[in-house]
């Protein structure tokens, strides 16, 4: 989005994406005006089980199609393959461009993207994924990921395995400074996945969930927003999907709402 177009104008955005991925983000912010307060409520490590992990990649080329959740399913996926080359011969799918992005980055061909929504509903209405009677397929993800996409492919009759390949797990995080500053600092809240809201409500506790509850917080997709609806959360902003731009974009357009009332 063009700086002409967006002016932050000093909006004090807490980032709560994880460590190693808040950079980008913070950046755009900072660009466009904006003041990045980060606050990792996310953090990725190795998956639990790993001998069982490496069991199913050492069979890979058993498969006709991997599919990757996410950014981190592609780090933490390829990061364990010992040999890439069976990789080579099967059909990829991406969920959303950030992942399709690191593939390729990668030195891999994506095969299989949305063009729309960048999200399991959307991967599914992709034609290559609607007749897949006999396929095997092998989804690379973190634990205990959303069952949709694995059941429905299911359900049209592939065979699926799922390689958890990395863990989302709560970091140890104090929010002493964080809630010392939110009231004269935080004035939206950025979450870009569900176990980030949850945690992020586990992290502030009671004092840091009133501050937030009032505090203007940006989801990316209608599921989360029924979650933040549960926190309670009063006033929720709805990004049209999950890449840096969306989020920016979402956020220039709150702004300028905001100064126009």
């Amino acid at each position: 989005m063009p700086k002409s177009e967006c002016d932050l104008a000093g909006t004090g955005v807490l980032v709560t994406r994880a460590a190693h991925q808040s950079t980008p983000l913070c950046e755009l912010i900072r660009s466009h005006g904006g003041y990045p307060i980060t606050f990792p409520a996310l953090e990725i490590c190795g998956p639990e089980n790993p001998s069982i992990t490496q069991s199913q990649l050492a069979r890979l080329d058993r498969f006709d199609i991997a599919i990757f959740i996410s950014p981190n399913a592609v780090t933490h996926g390829l990061a364990m393959l010992e040999e890439r080359t069976p990789l080579n011969r099967l059909k990829i799918a991406a969920v959303g461009k950030s992942t399709a992005h690191a593939l390729e980055q990668a030195g891999l061909t994506v095969d299989i993207t949305p063009t729309d929504r960048f999200d399991s509903e959307a991967l599914l209405k992709t034609p290559e994924l609607h007749h897949v009677e006999g396929i095997q397929i092998i989804i690379f993800r973190g634990n205990g990921g959303r069952p949709l996409l694995g059941d429905t492919l299911q359900q049209r009759g592939a065979a699926v395995t799922y390689a958890e390949v990395y863990q989302r797990t709560c970091p140890a995080a104090d929010p002493t400074e964080l809630l010392a500053i939110w009231s004269t600092t935080v004035q939206v809240v950025t979450a870009t996945s569900i176990d980030i809201l949850n945690n992020l409500a586990t992290l502030l506790g009671a004092k840091g969930m009133q501050k937030l509850r009032s505090t203007p917080l940006l989801v990316i997709s209608e599921r989360m927003q029924t979650e933040a609806q549960k926190l309670g959360c009063q006033n929720i902003i709805l990004a049209q999907r999950a890449d840096d731009p969306s989020l920016l974009k979402a956020l220039c357009n709150w702004v300028a709402t905001k100064k126009s009332q």
